[in-house]
Order: structure tokens, then sequence, then C-alpha cells
């Protein structure tokens, strides 16, 4: 790790180093469910809407049972409305719930309700991956951009990636704020976390904090 970077590193770490999927209690992998939840996470997170409430959405879309496409797919309209309602939701609920059903269902056709297929096709090439991903309903460039930040951590083609609003964070920080400049930070196991602060500080409007710490 760049010694200059060291201490305003460990300080976001210390204070903002928690992933949104984590945050949202999804442990994330290279599975089916895991991968569904956080495209669902990336969905309720690109709309304008407070981060927290977005997270309470996608932890009550869980605790209802709908980890999975099929299960997303075969809830009922109004029933994933009145989560995300009873969520905080409520601005977005009736539209959203929309998106998140034809997703699962485009999900389910398109892929056999397995992101890994996605994965598969677009062959290695995070452009074309992210041009994929805005194929469901819902996720545009920045539900793209939300999806592939913490998706780096188990699709290793996709490291280092780094999106405006994690770079917008960094240069706050005074912190290089490219791929190529932000991955010798940290360990690529903790590189999700660091894009992710860098987003949050974005957010919390504690950079001055930060580096003064």
């Amino acid at each position: 790790m760049p010694g200059r970077h060291d201490r305003v590193v460990r300080a976001l770490l210390d204070r903002h180093g928690q992933t949104y999927a984590s945050e949202a209690g999804i442990r994330l992998a290279d599975t089916p469910a895991p991968l569904f939840q956080h495209l669902v996470l990336s969905l309720l997170l690109s709309a304008r809407i407070k981060g927290d409430i977005a997270i309470a959405a996608a932890r009550a879309l869980s605790e209802a049972g709908w980890t999975t496409p099929a299960k997303m797919a075969g809830a009922t309209w109004a029933a994933r409305t009145g989560v995300l309602n009873r969520s905080g939701y409520a601005r977005y609920d009736e539209r959203t719930s929309r998106m998140l059903g034809t997703t699962a269902e485009t999900l389910l056709t398109e892929y056999g309700g397995d992101l890994r297929r996605l994965r598969a096709a677009a062959d290695g090439d995070t452009g074309a991956l992210r041009t994929l991903l805005t194929q469901f309903s819902g996720i545009g460039n920045v539900g793209a951009d939300i999806f592939l930040r913490e998706a780096q951590g188990v699709w290793d083609e996709v490291y280092p990636f780094v999106d405006s609003r994690a770079a917008s964070g960094a240069k706050m920080l005074g912190l290089p704020t490219t791929a190529r400049g932000m991955s010798p930070l940290v360990a690529a196991g903790e590189f999700p976390r660091l894009v992710s602060a860098c987003v949050r500080v974005t957010f919390a409007k504690d950079a001055a904090e930060l580096k003064a710490a």
C-alpha cells in the first residue's frame, strides 16, 4: 500500500468499510441466489431514494422469502408492493414491484435464473457484462455499476472496477481515482470494501474529517 495514502485508507475503511451487500444481509458468492439478491439490491439502490431505505427494502424482500428469481416472479405484484411500502420504499413501491417481477422473469427466461450464465455470455468483457445487465428492468447504467462494484469480489474478470461515484469519493479524499491507481491501495479481496467506502463518503460528506484524522 503506498505509504502516503495509508492513514486515509485505514480511516476510510474503519468508518465506511462495509459493503452494501453485507449491510443488506447478502453473503455475496458466485452462486445463483446471492447474485440475484445483489441484483435486486442494485435495482433498489439505483432509485433516487436514501440508501438505508433501499437496504431495508432489500432485507424485507429477502425476509419475505423472495430470494431467487423464481420466488420473486411467483409473488404477486400486490404482495411485493406491500413489502416495499412497509419498508419505507413508498414513493416507488408500485413501479419497483413491477420492475422486480419483470427482472426476475427476464432472468428466468434468458439465463435459466442464473446470473453466472450472463457472466459467461460476456466472455470476460466487463463492458459487455455492463451492457447485458442493463437489459433488466430497473437496471440502467447506474444500477449496473452498483452491481459490478461489489460483484468484482466474486467475478475476478471485473476487478479492478471503479465507477464514477466511487471515483468522486476518492477524489474528495485525495486518493487516486482510476482503477489502476486505486487497486494497489488494498489487497484484491478488500477492493470492494474500498470502492464502497468511497461511495459512502459522497453521501456522508465527511471527506475533510477523514483526511484530518
